[in-house]
């Protein structure tokens, strides 16, 4: 590709990936330095059609984060200024609150073990007994609880899409990246179409896709996006639940198990599980895609999570395969529902990386090369701290432009 030819540039910053990450960092970049130039290329015809729109719209609290690591402290302060960006705009949003509910003994020391983390996080905890759960949810039994007070929910898609107008950047829908020429002084990409674009510096927030731009770019990113489909229900009485409600999550993985999210439409979502997915936009069961199935399972750390969690992945696939044993699930938390309350709701993907011994990355993943900033893994609470997090990356790309 003749990127360089003219010694023109386009844009100051290129940002590939029109998600919540790639918007707010659009977004940060003017705020940040005004007058900087910022193009925005996005594969699909709209904002945010892959994770930040098929997600439950929950505002996290950050209390399921390691003190002192991107997530705790993204979150945590992501959580604040999202209330107060929709509050700002006049996007629906609710602060409702959230039960986090152990049903069996075992499950206490994990707990409190979170009673503790969310104090270190600077997070309000209460806890309950099981009486005190009744208050908050009449319908919800276990033997212990805790109430997280800024847990919230919105739309993030609506975010997004206020993002991409409030941020100035020219925003290109129906632009797939296909090449990357960096040199020294800036880089050039090409779409499908075979637009060329060049930019000073390049910001890679493509999600799903995110190691694949990566090593269009020239760099091996020491990952790969290991897709998780996540499938919901939505409750067909939702007066069943007045807030969210979730059960206490397994620290070894970054799954927060099958939960009750009340949405700013007043409807009840119920889910997700945790399935791999055949493709990386593999939103049914039945989407397959041969080359990027091929090239998850010639990673080394796909089979290595395998060896380690098949027990959890064999339950994640009978919850999926079977409504009743997701019905089971459910009914721990909340005895009244029924499989007829359950009626199928969209599905997610979730973009997860994983290094080459398997291990599943459990913080947000920034790394740079010349010219370039790539957001490597970004799933949830991503879009909750989504402000923050365009902050940073605007910062190291601006880094590079005075460099």
């Amino acid at each position: 590709m003749s990127g360089f030819g003219s010694g023109v540039f386009d844009c100051d910053v290129l940002v590939v990936g029109g998600g919540i990450i790639g918007l707010s960092t659009a977004y940060a970049l003017s705020r940040a330095a005004p007058g900087t130039r910022v193009t925005v290329l996005e594969k699909e015809p709209g904002p945010a059609r892959h994770q930040t729109g098929r997600n439950s719209g929950v505002i996290h609290s950050g209390i399921y984060y390691r003190p002192g690591s991107l997530k705790a402290r993204f979150a945590v302060r992501g959580a604040a200024e999202m209330v107060k960006f929709c509050a700002e705009y006049g996007l629906p949003h609710e602060v409702t609150g959230k039960l986090i509910v152990a049903t069996d003994r075992s499950e206490l020391p994990r707990l409190h073990a979170l009673v503790q983390r969310g104090r270190e996080n600077g997070i309000p905890v209460r806890e309950l007994g099981p009486a005190q759960i009744g208050a908050y949810e009449p319908n919800v039994r276990g033997i212990a609880a805790i109430h997280v007070g800024t847990t919230g929910v919105c739309d993030y898609g609506a975010v997004a899409e206020l993002l991409a107008g409030a941020s100035g950047a020219e925003v290109r829908y129906g632009a797939r990246v296909t090449a990357v020429d960096r040199r020294p002084w800036g880089v050039a990409v090409r779409t499908a179409d075979g637009a060329v674009v060049r930019a000073r510096a390049l910001v890679n927030c493509a999600g799903l896709h995110c190691d694949a731009v990566a090593r269009l770019a020239g760099d091996e990113p020491g990952m790969r996006i290991v897709p998780f489909r996540g499938e919901y229900y939505e409750l067909a009485r939702p007066e069943l639940v007045r807030g969210l409600v979730y059960p206490v999550p397994d620290p070894a993985f970054p799954f927060l198990g099958v939960h009750l999210t009340r949405g700013v439409d007043g409807g009840v979502h119920v889910g997700p599980n945790a399935v791999p997915a055949l493709a990386r936009e593999g939103y049914g069961r039945l989407v397959v895609r041969p080359g990027e199935l091929a090239g998850t399972l010639a990673w080394p750390g796909t089979w290595a999570i395998a060896r380690r969690h098949w027990r959890y992945g064999a339950g994640e696939l009978r919850r999926s395969l079977s409504k009743p044993a997701f019905t089971e699930a459910v009914r721990r938390l909340l005895p009244a529902v029924t499989t007829a309350d359950l009626r199928p709701a969209p599905a997610g993907v979730r973009a997860q990386a994983v290094l080459r011994d398997g291990t599943l990355v459990d913080d947000f993943l920034i790394r740079e090369a010349p010219r370039t900033v790539h957001v490597l893994n970004a799933p949830s609470p991503a879009a909750t701290a989504s402000l923050p997090i365009g902050r940073e990356v605007a910062r190291r790309a601006l880094a590079h432009l005075a460099g």
